[in-house]
C-alpha cells in the first residue's frame, strides 16, 4: 500500500509541477513582444514608377522608333500605353506593350505630327516623366 501511495504522490507532483511550467511559460511568452517578421514575409509597399527612353531624339515622320523603359510597382502583364500632349491634352496613342516579369517594356512607336512632341509612358494612374521627340 505505501509503493502506492508513494506512486501516486509521485505522479501528483510532476503533474502540479507541468501545470506550474506551462502556466509560468504562458505568462513569459505573454510578457514578451513579438518578434517581427523577417523582411521576405513583410510586404513591402513599393511606390509605383515608369521610366522612358526613347531610342531616338529626331525622327523622320512615320518612321519607327522605340520607347523602353522600366517600372516599379507594377504587375507583370499589365500594358503600358505611350500618350502625346495635343492642344495641351494627352491623348492616348495606339502603342502599348505589356509589362515583363523583370519590370521592362519596349514598344514601337511611329509619329506623323510635326515638329517637337512632348511624349509620356501610362499605366493606370502611374505616368513616367514627360519625353520629347522631334518629327522632321
Amino acid at each position: 500500500m505505501t509503493v502506492i501511495k508513494r506512486h501516486s504522490l509521485r505522479i501528483a507532483t510532476v503533474g502540479a509541477l507541468s501545470a506550474a511550467c506551462v502556466a509560468l511559460a504562458g505568462t513569459a511568452m505573454a510578457a514578451t513582444p513579438a518578434a517581427p517578421a523577417p523582411a521576405a514575409h513583410q510586404a513591402v509597399a513599393v511606390k509605383a514608377g515608369i521610366t522612358a527612353k526613347p531610342s531616338v531624339s529626331s525622327v523622320g515622320a512615320w518612321q519607327l522608333f522605340r520607347v523602353t523603359g522600366n517600372t516599379t510597382g507594377l504587375k507583370a502583364g499589365s500594358k503600358v500605353t505611350l500618350q502625346q500632349k495635343q492642344n495641351g491634352k494627352w491623348v492616348t496613342l495606339p502603342a502599348s506593350a505589356p509589362i515583363s516579369r523583370n519590370g521592362s517594356y519596349s514598344l514601337g512607336v511611329k509619329l506623323g505630327l510635326k515638329g517637337k512632341n512632348d511624349l509620356r509612358i501610362i499605366s493606370g494612374t502611374t505616368v513616367s516623366p514627360v519625353f520629347n521627340v522631334t518629327v522632321r
